[in-house]
């Protein structure tokens, strides 16, 4: 296993790293171990904005930007979304552009998960500086047994989520670094790596 120096970005040298899969793939624990165990890679993620009304002790700012649903509409009617989904009626979630550069200017490097329409827009917008990997799982019968495996949901549910990981497999080939997680360690470090290199490449 490599090891890694601490890279410390100065002010305004941010970079983004894109996270798309299907679910199942087995990227949140990817990113999850990338975010707790890697800080030198100085990732920090995209705080999201959202139409749902704030749950338990989530604030305003920290978990989400949380607005109204006429609010949201307004903000995509002036293009101030790098990417959002109506995830059902009246329930937005999506990326303020304004928001992301805040955070570049900071130094962070701005981790995104998000949907492979998502992940493609966001690589489309800022080019170079932005890193858009794709964890994919080894086959969709491998994808099969895993949510199976969960036992959460119903076969019907299950099916639904294989139609749509064999539709989003479809976009792979947009993204910069396919990673097929077979082994989760390998994966691990292949992302870890790919990161790596990405951070310490000039632009």
């Amino acid at each position: 296993m490599s090891t890694s120096k601490a890279l410390t970005p100065k002010t305004g040298t941010g970079r983004l790293v894109i996270f798309s899969a299907p679910s199942g793939s087995g990227k949140s624990t990817i990113v999850n171990w990338l975010m707790n165990e890697h800080p030198e890679l100085q990732l920090h993620f995209s705080i999201s904005c959202t139409s749902r009304p704030p749950r338990g002790t989530e604030r305003n700012g920290v978990e989400y930007f949380f607005v109204s649903p006429d609010d949201f509409r307004q903000k995509i009617a002036a293009g101030e979304f790098l990417e959002y989904e109506e995830v059902y009626e009246d329930r937005f979630y999506g990326t303020l552009t304004s928001q992301v550069e805040h955070q570049l200017e900071a130094g962070q490097n701005v981790v995104f998960d998000v949907d492979v329409k998502g992940g493609v827009n966001i690589k489309r917008h800022y080019g170079s500086r932005a890193l858009s990997i794709f964890i994919q799982p080894p086959s969709i019968d491998e994808l099969r047994r895993r949510l199976e495996g969960r036992a959460t949901d119903s076969a019907e549910a299950i099916a639904e989520r294989i139609a749509k990981a064999e539709y989003e497999l479809t976009f792979a080939p947009q993204f910069d670094r396919i990673i097929v997680n077979d082994n989760l360690a390998t994966a691990q470090q292949e992302t870890l790596d790919t990161i790596q290199q990405f951070l310490a490449a000039e632009l």
